[in-house]
């Protein structure tokens, strides 16, 4: 086990060219990174500048010891559910505890080879998981695109809708104008320009056009009034039994979570780069990278799979650009962020609705549609259940099933056998 950076110096494998192009990257991720951080931080019911600090510590956590060449660290979607649920019953200091926990849990699980058996987890299950993860991540977005003002919101995706629909009569039409046009910007720019980000395009004009035209919608000043741009010094919270307990399962969660998520990622990279990343040692940097983010005050981070992905397409091919990444949220983070106080809050939630489009894999569920009824079953269920449930109980259900179906098939196929040979 060793981190990618450190055997690529030893290797020589870094030429001044790659370098450069590396720096470009880890920019231009960035810049993509900075609105997704903010956003991602809300939705997970966490003050906006937790998002830069999960991305700034563990980012760089994660780049500096990771086992992949091009591996982005930073919150993502796949959190913001079992954040707001922490958040809501057990305080900041509560996620503070559990992301420290699976943290440990993620090292552990990294010096037990335990990323060797990420090639075991059945591709029906990471597809139905990820995009009940999207559907859910979708749901938690309706609050701010429709303006609607509601106190305290469910944790739960149902109850979440429930709420939605009794507050219906809250609907801010101008709040929503200003979400869909966003959106179709998002949708759009592409065709104009392909190297610059839709979310920064459409952060930047809707911002303009609210502060010009004074339009009353809810921005993050007007819903953060303590937005700081300074970096807090590292702490623990006090962790007592009592504390501790309760927080178990969530920690595990975490953990599972950021395990596969981020393997997955390397997965996909790997295909990208044609290179092969190193899954112990990813898992004991995604740890590291938890517990620096939770010390510093921030939220659970994993690998991000849209970010890892604009990193190879802009060029970078090493760990030098999410380290770049990293440092360039923190200058930005110093210099920049009391501008964040005028984002509209709809502007961040018409991103994440983006992002939850995308993060789906609604064409791959579409094709698994031929594949044998066991299988089917397999996806929809731990589908629905990550909606309904959560993520725990979806994986651990849908395993359950995949291996109860291997084993009726197994049975199967030697019952045959014997009465293939009692007949010869």
């Amino acid at each position: 086990m060793s981190p990618k950076l450190f055997s690529m110096f030893k290797n020589q494998e870094l030429s001044s060219s790659q370098i450069r192009k590396d720096i470009v990257a880890g920019i231009i991720v960035a810049i993509i990174a900075l609105p997704l951080s903010i956003a991602l931080a809300i939705s997970s019911g966490v003050s906006p500048e937790k998002g830069l600090i999960t991305a700034i510590f563990a980012g760089f956590t994660i780049s500096l010891l990771g086992g992949s060449k091009v591996q982005i660290g930073g919150p993502t979607g796949a959190f913001v559910v079992i954040v707001y649920g922490i958040v809501k019953s057990h305080g900041m200091d509560g996620l503070i505890i559990a992301t420290l926990m699976a943290g440990i849990l993620l090292i552990i699980m990294g010096l037990l080879k335990v990323g060797n058996l990420i090639k075991y987890v059945p591709k029906t299950i990471t597809v139905g998981f990820t995009s009940g993860i999207a559907v859910t991540l979708l749901i938690t977005q309706f609050k701010d695109l429709l303006g609607l003002q509601i106190q305290n919101v469910p944790a739960e995706a149902m109850e979440k809708l429930e709420s939605y629909i009794h507050n219906i009569t809250t609907f801010d039409i101008l709040t929503f104008i200003v979400g869909i046009a966003c959106i179709l910007i998002m949708i759009y720019w592409p065709k104009i320009n392909k190297n610059i980000p839709g979310s920064i395009i459409a952060l930047i004009l809707s911002t303009l056009v609210v502060k010009v035209f004074n339009i009353q919608i809810d921005t993050i000043g007007s819903v953060y009034n303590n937005l700081s741009s300074s970096i807090p010094a590292p702490s623990i919270p006090d962790m007592s039994l009592e504390k501790i307990v309760p927080l178990i399962q969530p920690a595990v969660t975490i953990a599972v979570l950021a395990g596969i998520e981020s393997l997955l990622s390397c997965v996909v990279s790997d295909k990208m780069i044609d290179d092969e990343h190193d899954s112990n040692m990813e898992l004991v940097a995604q740890g590291l990278g938890n517990i620096a983010s939770a010390l510093f005050g921030g939220i659970p981070a994993t690998g991000a799979i849209a970010r890892t992905a604009a990193n190879v397409k802009n060029g970078g091919r090493s760990p030098i650009s999410g380290i770049v990444h990293a440092v360039t949220l923190l200058l930005t983070m110093l210099v920049l962020m009391p501008l964040a106080k005028l984002i509209p809050m709809t502007v961040l939630s018409a991103i994440l609705i983006i992002v939850s489009y995308n993060m789906g894999e609604w064409k791959e569920m579409k094709e698994m549609l031929h594949l044998p009824k066991k299988d089917v079953v397999v996806l929809y269920t731990t589908f629905a259940l990550t909606i309904v449930f959560d993520l725990v109980v979806a994986i651990g259900v849908g395993m359950a099933l995949h291996l109860i179906f291997s084993l009726m098939e197994k049975n199967k196929v030697k019952k045959e056998n014997l009465d293939m040979k009692e007949a010869i």
